[in-house]
């Protein structure tokens, strides 16, 4: 199975930027399309964004297009969210997720998830 690790969440001023990063301690993380998930309290999980296995694609939630950047690097089995113009609405617990074979915006779809990591977003 495929295990996620988490990391770089934490406290920011609106406006500011965060880069979340998880690392993926299975050998053939190269074969999932990867998603980003956020939940608020008293909200369901919400699809933020996702990468296909190559890179080559990605797709976001339209709250976030502009400001949010879905990276991977295979090489080093991580993928990243890069979160520029944070504003408290962005503030929720993130998860990473892989899926096979391709990406997808539901997280039903999703096999393995993350720990998470709490996002908050002063004004």
């Amino acid at each position: 199975q495929v295990q996620l690790v988490e990391s770089g969440g934490g406290l920011v001023q609106a406006g500011g930027s965060l880069r979340l990063s998880c690392a993926a301690s299975e050998r053939t993380f190269s074969s999932y399309a990867m998603g980003w998930f956020r939940q608020a309290p008293g909200k369901e999980r919400e699809f933020v964004a996702a990468i296909s296995w190559s890179g080559g694609s990605t797709y976001y939630v339209d709250s976030v297009k502009g400001r949010f950047t879905i990276s991977r690097d295979n090489a080093k089995n991580t993928v990243y969210l890069q979160m520029n113009s944070l504003k408290p609405e962005d503030t929720a617990v993130y998860y990473c997720a892989a899926t096979f074979p391709s990406m997808g915006t539901a997280s039903a779809k999703y096999d393995y998830w993350g720990q998470g990591t709490q996002v908050t977003v002063s004004s």
